[in-house]
């Protein structure tokens, strides 16, 4: 089982070596790909002092475009995406996503949040279809592509609305510690604030879209 690792990253310099070196070290993943979606930061740059194949797109397309792009340039059979703003991952998380998809009774496991921080511990409980943290086959995100691909910060919520449609089976992996930096500290209240706003508006549009 190839498990390709594939990081959506916009605008992340900051963060995102907090990602790429646990991935690097566990040995659950054969290859981690960063998708640079038209950042205008040094993620780019950053993320070529790792070990990492290199995605650039030179213009910002969204979260699913750049998890497509990602899918697109990878070889493995099995496709771990995660986001690249996350705090506390470890290597032993990422081992347990891949664990859990490898016993065979499944066919996307999706990571939530525990005992990280104390706001998005409580939206993965309430929400833990909104988390960026999944695994699932080629042939299922192939399944999902066309549903999702337009979508900028809806395409976790697309997602599962296919897998329910489909039956698709599904698992939790809590991931203790673990967290992410919120829009409004990445980039001030108000403009994070506005960011959040259309965030919310994309999932809202998703769950009326037609699959």
């Amino acid at each position: 089982m190839k498990v390709s690792a594939i990081i959506p990253a916009f605008n992340e310099a900051e963060r995102i070596a907090a990602v790429l070196e646990p991935l690097l070290a566990s040995p659950a993943v054969d290859e981690v790909i960063v998708v640079d979606d038209g950042s205008t930061d040094a993620t780019a740059t950053v993320a070529e002092q790792f070990a990492v194949r290199l995605v650039r797109l030179s213009e910002n397309r969204g979260k699913a475009a750049a998890m497509a792009a990602g899918a697109e340039a990878s070889t493995g059979e099995v496709l771990l995406f995660l986001d690249a703003d996350l705090t506390g991952l470890t290597p032993s998380h990422v081992e347990d996503l891949v664990r859990a998809y490898g016993t065979g009774d499944t066919d996307v496991v999706i990571g939530v949040f525990r005992n990280g921080r104390i706001g998005t511990d409580l939206s993965q409980r309430i929400a833990a279809f909104l988390s960026g943290q999944r695994v699932m086959s080629r042939a299922h995100w192939e399944r999902a592509r066309g549903a999702v691909e337009d979508m900028e910060f809806g395409v976790e919520t697309a997602l599962t609305r296919l897998a329910s449609k489909e039956g698709w089976r599904k698992k939790k992996v809590e991931l203790h510690g673990v967290s992410h930096i919120r829009k409004e500290e990445k980039r001030g209240f108000w403009p994070g604030l506005t960011d959040r706003m259309a965030m919310y508006w994309d999932v809202a549009r998703s769950f009326f879209r037609k699959l």
